[in-house]
């Protein structure tokens, strides 16, 4: 019988599998329940808008209500019979016989933190020790952690990706929700940061770009600064023993992570973020470069249509769950100067984005097999409101009783609306769901199984689903 030796690593070897470090992940030390995918598993893309998007001016018009109520907004007939949205989403209109809207997603929140974690976590209840000004090991874990710990990885890529950015406050507040929590943060989600985070300005920039104050910023962010993919400073032709072409040798130290890693205890997310590092596909997906001049087009050339457009290149590629940040430092806070910043700097290139995911999934033939939600942490107040000490035009304030969630692809069956909110917008009147259902929806999507657990840091197995997903195939 062979003796046991313990594996043995390359010095060139060792510092790939220390690149992990340039994404900001750790080292996973506890294994989790994997459950087995269900053949048919999709992927999913989470669009998530940070600051709460105002029911009334997207999915859920009153066109009949009072004028503090209805707000300034036309609304606009849809392909589908009787379902009319905002004039200022003309595009997913035309399509909307591809897409539903759950009119009815209800919690308790009020507060961007806790609303952010619920929406988040898909849990309405506040953790032990919950923090609404940073992160806690004991907040929920994230849908991207989750999805990134007990699905299995494609292509040997990661599970589960966050990007352009960390969702953070412009005060730099980091927002809880977004991590691992409880798992632990060798669990923390992959975030691919592309977008440089700028504390005075909001939206989808270089041309969306806008202050919710209308106060004068510089406009310093011209494109996304593709993430570096590469090895780190210094690790180049000197210090390989000449002036060598990386890129040529990178399968080759791909391959030898993956014996390394079968020999022994080895940490499989190091070799996993290897692959991340150097696979040919997700270079490709984040180097918008390369991107045709016809897709750019067709997603917009700015922030959100980098995004999603990044997202669907990713999914494409084997990645399970891409959480896309539409708009970082709570864009869609709408307090103030609502109604011009909606139809002029908001709306326009989500409509665009979203309309172009749709056609660009259906034309690839990946559409029925990747599940789009859009949320955000909470809705906007029934009533009009102004806070002139901060904004010239009027706005809608913080709303956790009601907000409308938009789904496409995956099994949804397109031209539905499930569920209704009352007169004024302001309460769900037929079929409430929570983020219980929907977090549900999410890993049903990913073909979880309902015994399905993730492991916390102790070692304790937890339950996936809360909830039955919501009722949209």
């Amino acid at each position: 019988m062979p003796a046991l030796t313990h594996p043995t690593f390359t010095r060139r070897t060792a510092v790939q599998a220390g690149a992990v470090g340039l994404l900001g992940l750790g080292l996973g030390e506890l294994n989790v329940l994997r459950a087995a995918r269900n053949p048919r598993a999709k992927s999913v893309i989470y669009v998530f808008l940070s600051g709460g998007l105002a029911q009334h001016e997207s999915f859920d018009p009153k066109p009949d209500a009072p004028d503090v109520i209805r707000g300034e907004f036309g609304t606009i007939a849809t392909r589908t019979p009787g379902l009319r949205v905002t004039e200022h989403l003309p595009k997913l209109a035309a399509c909307s016989d591809k897409w539903a809207v759950v009119r009815s997603l209800t919690h308790k929140s009020n507060d961007h933190s806790l609303a952010h974690h619920i929406m988040l976590t898909g849990r309405g209840d506040a953790p032990v020790g919950f923090n609404p000004s940073k992160p806690q090991p004991t907040d929920h874990p994230s849908l991207a952690a989750v999805a990134g710990a007990v699905t299995q990885s494609r292509n040997n890529l990661p599970p589960a990706i966050v990007l352009p950015d960390k969702i953070v406050h412009n005060t730099g507040r980091v927002l809880p929700g977004q991590f691992a929590g409880a798992m632990g943060r060798a669990h923390d989600p992959w975030v691919l940061e592309a977008s440089a985070f700028e504390p005075n300005a909001y939206g989808a920039f270089p041309e969306y770009e806008f202050d919710h104050q209308q106060r004068p910023f510089d406009a310093k962010r011209k494109a996304f600064t593709i993430p570096d993919l590469s090895l780190p400073q210094g690790v180049d032709g000197a210090r390989f023993g000449g002036r060598l072409d990386v890129l040529k040798h990178l399968d080759a130290q791909r391959r030898a992570l993956d014996m390394a890693a079968s020999a022994g205890p080895f940490d499989r997310s190091r070799a996993d973020a290897v692959s991340l590092l150097t696979d040919a596909r997700v270079r490709a997906a984040f180097d918008l470069n390369r991107a045709s001049p016809r897709d750019l087009d067709r997603y917009g050339r700015n922030a959100f249509g980098w995004s999603v457009l990044t997202a669907a290149r990713l999914v494409e590629a084997g990645v399970n769950l891409v959480q896309v940040n539409l708009g970082n430092n709570e864009s869609w806070d709408t307090h103030g100067n609502a109604f011009p910043h909606l139809k002029d700097k908001l709306l326009p290139p989500t409509d665009r984005a979203l309309s172009a995911l749709l056609t660009d999934l259906e034309q690839r033939g990946r559409l029925d097999d990747t599940l789009i939600v859009m949320a955000s942490e909470f809705g906007r107040t029934p009533r009009i409101s102004t806070l002139s000490q901060f904004y010239k035009g009027p706005g809608r304030d913080h709303w956790g009783a009601v907000q409308s969630v938009w789904l496409a692809g995956g099994g949804v069956r397109g031209g539905r609306v499930l569920g209704s909110s009352d007169k004024t917008g302001g309460h769900p009147a037929t079929d409430p769901q929570t983020p219980e259902n929907f977090a549900a929806t999410i890993y049903s999507a990913l073909g979880l199984s309902k015994t399905a657990a993730w492991v916390d840091a102790e070692n304790r197995p937890h339950h996936l689903y809360h909830a039955d997903p919501m009722p949209v195939g």
